[in-house]
Order: structure tokens, then sequence, then C-alpha cells
């Protein structure tokens, strides 16, 4: 539980935090539920769509409780992570029972560095908060599985699991995903079905309450996700082509090639996670143009591993089941190294006799099975879905997402990763023969704890202030990080090296607004106005809906007596629509502004009526 600990400087996300006008006392709470994470209306056409109605009303609390303050927010992002570990870690028990390998998948889940930008970035409270939710919902989900046909609560814990996976959702949209990872725990580790069987039992009409539950988990997701869409316009987000480039290309053997290298750079990060940015926008990945390019036989290596993972776990033998770690086949004892718990952990357990004696007794069918722990295939289904299935939103396989890459989405599918990771290891610790080579499997798990743990220590300390973030991220992102380097330069008064940062960003990717934008304002600030006219017009002329450049270009023309050019500069400014703008607010304020100099610009002419229709 390392992440956020070291320093807790903020590095505010400007427009969900900074100036989010739903955060502020005098605005309704009850706008929250109508605009979107950013603070505008849902149905805009330029809402980026990110619904997320809770995590910003725990932002709205951490600003009534101590204002811009840091230290609350990053408190509560630390104490949500510190409750997401230790409810994976009580749902790694459900899988393999007490002992050390329960323990080796919560330390993997805490100490893994993918999770420093959610805990140590307060915007990624939206990833832990609907983990968190995720989480009880499922642990909702398995207990109704455990009570079904013998207790009236049972329904009650259905309930409980439709309501967390609502507020998943409500936290990040991934969320609702839980619902398909509960049907996969129902029907491959609780019932432990094969595919074959699942058609069988349709058809016989057997086992007639796990369907009626799946079907319950459908109805509730197809709903959840009916009025989502509705909620948002009926319309999908817009992105510019720097957000994702890939879906911005003509080509559509580009398009395809690199969405389906992106999940293989994502895996990447898990098994890897050497090379971390706050940004992998832009040209961070290269895009993959054709079938020649090398990075084409990741992909299918990452593929293929995955196919013949989930296929060999499916077709695994339907007549092995395990009890507390000991894999028993047809009422024997397998001698043969494929069970999954060692047998330190069990000295004085004899399972196969106390289940029987409990048996014997009378015990119900239900409560016997919560003696039996799901097979090494069980749990690699259980850990494929908890890594594919949360991620799949951010494949663009349905949709096309604002981003290349975002290490926090990879917070929830981080959960399936730890646990293949544990129970490769716990296999290889039970095939082991030698006590040397169980030692040695054992060592190099403890080993890459403690590398993961070093490597969040290190990646906290990139995240101490925004100068040191941005300098971490020149490697992958050049642009974007010398580009907001440069404002971080500006505030300090370091003027020369803001202006170099700004000429780096422009030297890797010439075509940014907000980059030419931001060196105009720099030059004007320090009187050099022919250079800053230079960069604004390049800025209108890579974004001709940026507001605030015509504004500043209008202010400087004026203010040289270039009258004509300036009302015509002004009133263009003021004929921009805010469609499909980002910032719808910060646009009408730099028309307002617009609006206000070309007033006063017709004021000074003596022009009156006219000053005041404007007005008007």
């Amino acid at each position: 539980l390392v992440n956020g600990f070291l320093h807790f400087l903020f590095v505010f996300c400007s427009r969900a935090i900074k100036t989010n006008q739903d955060l502020l006392p005098e605005t309704p709470w009850i706008h929250i539920f109508y605009n979107d994470f950013w603070g505008t209306l849902l149905t805009h056409s330029g809402s980026h769509k990110s619904y997320r109605p809770l995590c910003t009303l725990s932002f709205r609390i951490n600003h009534a409780v101590g204002g811009m303050d840091p230290w609350g927010y990053h408190l509560v992002n630390v104490l949500l992570h510190a409750a997401v570990t230790g409810l994976f870690t009580n749902f790694s028990r459900i899988l393999f029972g007490d002992g050390y390998w329960t323990l080796i998948a919560g330390l993997l889940f805490a100490s893994h560095p993918i999770h420093t930008e959610a805990v140590a970035g307060i915007v990624g409270r939206a990833d832990i908060g609907a983990c968190l939710f995720f989480l009880l919902s499922l642990m909702c989900y398995v207990k109704h599985c455990s009570t079904r046909g013998s207790s009236p609560s049972t329904w009650g814990w259905i309930l409980g699991a439709g309501l967390c996976a609502g507020c998943s959702m409500l936290w990040k949209e991934q969320g609702v995903t839980v619902l398909a990872i509960s049907a996969v725990y129902d029907i491959f580790v609780f019932h432990r079905l094969k595919m074959h069987q699942i058609i069988s039992a349709l058809y016989k009409r057997k086992n007639l309450t796990l369907f009626f539950s799946i079907g319950l988990l459908t109805s509730w997701g197809t709903a959840l996700l009916g009025v989502r869409l509705y909620w948002m316009g009926n319309r999908p987000p817009s992105f510019s082509n720097s957000d994702n480039p890939a879906a911005d290309s003509d080509s559509f053997l580009t398009r395809t090639l690199t969405f389906f290298y992106l999940p293989t750079k994502n895996l990447w990060l898990l098994l890897c996670p050497d090379t971390l940015s706050f940004d992998w926008s832009m040209d961070a990945v290269p895009l993959l143009k054709a079938v020649s390019d090398w990075r084409n036989l990741h992909t299918v290596a990452f593929y293929a591993g995955l196919l013949l993972l989930a296929y060999f776990s499916l077709k695994g033998s339907s007549n092995e089941r395990e009890f507390n770690g000991k894999t028993v086949m047809n009422g024997k004892q397998n001698a043969n190294g494929h069970s999954c718990q060692p047998e330190m952990e069990y000295k004085t357990l004899e399972v196969k006799s106390s289940f029987a004696s409990k048996e014997e007794n009378g015990l119900k069918k239900h409560e016997i099975q919560k003696l039996q722990l799901p097979s090494t295939e069980n749990i690699v289904i259980l850990s494929l879905s908890l890594l594919i299935v949360p991620f799949v939103p951010a494949t663009n396989l349905f949709f096309y997402v604002g981003f290349v890459i975002a290490e926090r989405v990879l917070y929830v599918p981080s959960m399936g990763f730890c646990l293949l990771v544990t129970v490769g290891v716990r296999a290889l610790y039970v095939k082991a023969q030698k006590r040397f080579l169980k030692n040695l499997v054992f060592c190099s798990t403890a080993a890459l704890i403690v590398f993961y743990g070093l490597k969040t220590v290190v990646r906290n300390g990139d995240w101490q202030n925004e100068e040191m973030l941005y300098r971490s991220g020149i490697k992958v992102n050049p642009a974007k990080a010398w580009g907001n380097l440069g404002n971080v330069l500006k505030s300090q008064s370091k003027i020369s090296e803001a202006e170099s940062a700004y000429r780096n960003a422009l030297y890797y990717r010439s075509n940014m607004a907000d980059m030419l934008y931001n060196l105009g304002l720099l030059l004007q600030e320090n009187s050099r106005f022919s250079e800053a006219l230079h960069y604004y017009k390049l800025a209108i002329g890579s974004r001709p809906t940026l507001a605030s450049a015509y504004l500043n270009t209008g202010i400087i023309l004026m203010n040289q007596g270039k009258t004509e050019e300036a009302r015509r500069t002004f009133v263009k400014c003021s004929e921009i629509p805010d469609e499909n703008l980002k910032d719808p607010h910060a646009h009408k304020s730099s028309v307002t502004s617009c609006l206000y100099n070309l007033g006063k610009l017709f004021h000074e002419q003596g022009h009156y009526e006219v000053r005041l229709q404007i007005s008007i």
C-alpha cells in the first residue's frame, strides 16, 4: 500500500477539479447527475460522455471539507486503494483458501506499479471507486451462489450485487462488466461446468436456478447500458486526432493492426512496468501501417497464448474436483502434481475423510461445496475473464475511445493478471519435485513482489510534483510532456526555459493548437507582440474554433492601432459556435471577452449604438 504515501503534492486535473463548477457549494448538487466528469452537460455535442457522478460527488465532498488542500484528496484515494486491496485479498481466499497463495495475490495487487497513476493522480479515483464496488458486487453474488436454494436471503444478495454493479458503473463506465464476471464465476467456478455441459444443461432443463440468476444479470446489465446510452443523448463522444490517432486513420488496415496490437502493449505494461507515462496519446505508440511491421509478431503471440490458455482451461477434465488445495479424481487424491495447494499448508488436514464424515452426517450439498476450492482450470478461466472483460470498453471494439493507452484503465483488469500470476506460480510450485525447485519458485515470486514495490516507490517519486511527472514522460510522449512542462516552468517564472520547452514540443508535433497558443501567450506577456501574433495565427489555422487565440489576436491588433482588423477578429470570434468543443465553458468565457473588447472598440470610435447592440 505504498501508492500515494510518499508525497502529497497535488497534480490537479484542472477541468475535473479546479475549474469544475459542480464541486462548488453554490452549484446545486443535482447538476452532478446531468453533467459529465468534467462539468459539461452530458448531452452537449462536445461532452466527453464520461458519466461518473459518484466520483464527482466524492470530489465535491472533499472540496466542501478541505477546499483545494491536496491532503484530503490523496488521503481518500489511498484509503480507497487500501479497501480495494483488502476486498481483493478476501476474494482471492475464495479461490486459493487460507494460506500463502492468497497472501501472494494480495501483495501482487497492492504493490503493482501500474496502480500508481490511479492512486497518486486524483482523477484516478474513478477507477479505484469503480473497482471497490466491482468487488462488492462480485462478493455479493458469490454469497448469492452459496445460499441459493437454501436461504431466503439469497435474493437479497443478488439485489445487492445488482445495486453495487450500478454504483460501480456510476464511478466509471467499465464497472458494469462485473455482471459478466459474476456469470463466469457462477458457471465455471461455482458450478464447474464445461462448455459442452452448458448446452446440455439448457437442453435438459437442469440447473434452472443457475440460468435464472444469469438471466437476471443479463437483464440488469442491459437495463443499465440502455439507461446510460439514453442519458448521454444516444450519441457517442467525439475525439481529436491526437487523442486516438488510429481511430482517425483512413486506412482500415492501419486501424485494425493498431487496435489489435494495443492490448498486447497493455499486457506488457502489466508484465513489465518498466516504462510508464502520464500520457500515451499522440505518437507515443506509433501506428502499425503494414503487415510487415515486426510488432505484429507480438500481436500474434499474445492472442495465440490467450486462446490456448482459454482452450485448455475450458477443456479441463470435468471429473476433477479439488478440495482445499488437494485434487481428487473419482474419489482418489491425484498424486501427479496437478493439485494447486502445497502440502505444507495443510499438514493436519485430511480433506477426504473430513468431507466423507460431513457427508455422512447429512451436511447439505451447498455446505459441502463451501469446502471445495476451484481447480487450476476454473481459476484460470475466471482470471482471464477479469483480465479481458473489464478491458473490452477500452479496446475500440464497440466505440472509439479518447486515448491510446491509459494506465489507470488497467486498475480493474490487473486483478485478473495478479490471479493469473498467482495460479501459475502455484502450479509451478506443486509441479516441482525437489525442495530446491520449490524454494526457487517461492523466492522468485517474493522477488517479483519486492521489485514491483520498489518500482512503485520510484514511480511515486515521478508523481512528487508536476515538473517531475512531465519530465518522466518525455521519453514516451515528448510532445505532450514538453508542452505541459512549459506550462509548469512558466508558472515558476522561468520564461526562457518555458519558451524552450514549448518549442521542443512543437518540434515533435508542429500542429498542436494549444501549444502554439501557449507559446504566443508567453511571447505576448513579454511584449514580443509580432512573434505572438504569428503563433496565434498558426494556432487558429490548426484549430479554427480556438476562441482564446482570436481574443488575444484582437487585443494585440487593437493596441497596435489596427482597429479594422481587430474588429473583424472579434466579430469572427463571437460567431464561433460551441458545438463539439471539449470545454464549452472556457469557450463562452473567451467569446464574452471578445464581445466586451468589441464593444470597447466601438466606444472608442464613437459608435455608441452599435456598442449597445453588441452588449445586448
